[in-house]
């Protein structure tokens, strides 16, 4: 079993560190475990959901140790990162550059949106914020930087009915991920903690079924994460979220390339 999304307490909503989740991976028969925390960013946005710039040596080290420390385990060093333009250099000239992380994963947690930043886990509760964000979206997924994209569906946390604009936004998404050949990831901690209530009665809010089903049209891959906030979580939802995509015929990616670092 292979997973590629996980946080440590650094992010502030999260608990233990690289070698917590290395031992509980090895517990429960992981053979690749990537670290993906929330990336610091350059202006220390949004600090309550992520460390600080000054932590980013720490955590690189935590891994490293890590690294070391379990050497049967092909532990991964990464990060999830919002994308802005601002933010570009960054990620490839210092993550990827000077501290050489393997691959960086692409979360788009907040849009912008007629001059603010808006969340993708509250905020997208109309047709012109449902574009916004899928725009965005696909601007973040063509930079050229990640790995992977988790939770393309995020928007079924607060754009509750299924409806003409899901159905264009997840074409659009789809179309982007075929086009870049960027696998698109079946979130696990949603697939098993994330139920909204709707005029249709409850459902995951992601990975939302209907998202996935109009996925089979499209030549992509998928890769399925926990995105485990703790090291017992470490596991959640990955055996789950790969029947689901065989269900649908959704083919899994092969991540086997990180291993050896992510050349963007």
């Amino acid at each position: 079993m292979e997973n590629y999304h996980t946080h440590t307490f650094r992010c502030n909503h999260a608990e233990g560190d690289a070698s917590d989740y290395a031992q509980a991976a090895i517990d429960k028969g992981l053979t690749i475990l990537g670290i993906t925390d929330h990336t610091p960013l350059p202006d220390n946005r949004w600090l309550y959901m992520r460390m600080g710039l000054s932590a980013l040596p720490v955590y690189a080290r935590a891994i490293e140790e890590a690294q070391d420390a379990y050497a049967d385990l092909t532990i991964l060093k990464g990060m999830e990162c919002e994308w802005a333009p601002e933010y570009h250099n960054f990620f490839h000239e210092v993550l990827l550059g000077e501290y050489r992380f393997d691959y960086l994963v692409l979360g788009c947690h907040f849009f912008p949106f007629q001059g603010s930043w808006l969340s993708s886990h509250v905020d997208i509760v109309s047709p012109k914020r449902l574009l916004a964000y899928t725009r965005f979206l696909i601007e973040s997924m063509q930079s050229g930087l990640f790995a992977f994209v988790a939770h393309p569906d995020l928007f079924g946390l607060s754009y509750f009915e299924w409806d003409e604009n899901t159905k264009a936004a997840s074409k659009e998404i789809l179309s982007a991920a075929q086009e870049l050949h960027l696998p698109l990831e079946i979130n696990g901690y949603g697939l098993m903690n994330r139920i909204v209530r709707t005029k249709k009665g409850e459902r995951t809010a992601y990975p939302w079924l209907a998202f996935w089903e109009v996925a089979k049209d499209y030549d992509i891959k998928v890769v399925v994460n926990s995105d485990a906030h703790y090291p017992n979580n470490v596991d959640q939802g990955i055996l789950e979220g790969q029947d689901l995509a065989k269900s649908l015929g959704l083919p899994l990616a092969n991540m086997n390339y990180l291993k050896g670092g992510c050349d963007v």
